[in-house]
């Protein structure tokens, strides 16, 4: 991957998912959730949080169910972020690469679900944000629903239930 430029617009450029992208995708949503969530949870969530997702297929499998992945690439074209939103407007993922962070990448991958929503007539986008991507939702207008408290694989996490209304 490229090194990142200190001008965001000019560094990155965002895309509809190809089938290619997939394996860049699964790769950089765990080094997320291992570098970056490791911030915020201990190592033990992290390892389940990390369990639940699964190798490139997945991608594969969500966008042909119709799911809009926005994917943000580098210079040379390389997926470091993306935003996964399903037909109904929840937003089922943001991730971004560790390398690739505080490059406001998430704000223009949830502006790029924004205009799909409206695009796609939804009222709303609703979303279940980890302790570290709440403060992106929060820049962009979502508004904390409440907390969600659950286990995977026994092991206690939370997240937060959040919702934008599309005007």
């Amino acid at each position: 991957m490229t090194s990142p430029s200190s001008d965001p617009n000019a560094a990155y450029s965002l895309r509809a998912f190809t089938e290619s992208d997939a394996p860049a995708l699964a790769g950089l949503t765990l080094a997320a959730i291992r570098s970056v969530g490791a911030k915020a949870y201990s190592p033990e969530q992290v390892n389940a949080w990390a369990m639940r997702h699964s190798g490139p297929e997945r991608f594969v499998q969500r966008a042909a169910d119709g799911a809009m992945i926005t994917v943000a690439c580098d210079t040379e074209g390389a997926p470091v972020a993306y935003a996964l939103l399903e037909p109904d407007g929840h937003l089922d993922m943001l991730y971004c690469h560790p390398d690739h962070t505080r490059r406001s990448l998430a704000d223009r991958l949830l502006q790029g679900c924004e205009d799909i929503a409206r695009v796609r007539n939804l009222d709303r986008l609703f979303t279940e944000s980890s302790e570290l991507a709440r403060p992106a939702f929060e820049r962009a207008g979502y508004k904390v629903q409440h907390r969600r408290d659950f286990q995977i694989e026994g092991v206690a996490i939370y997240n937060y239930a959040m919702e934008k209304t599309i005007a």
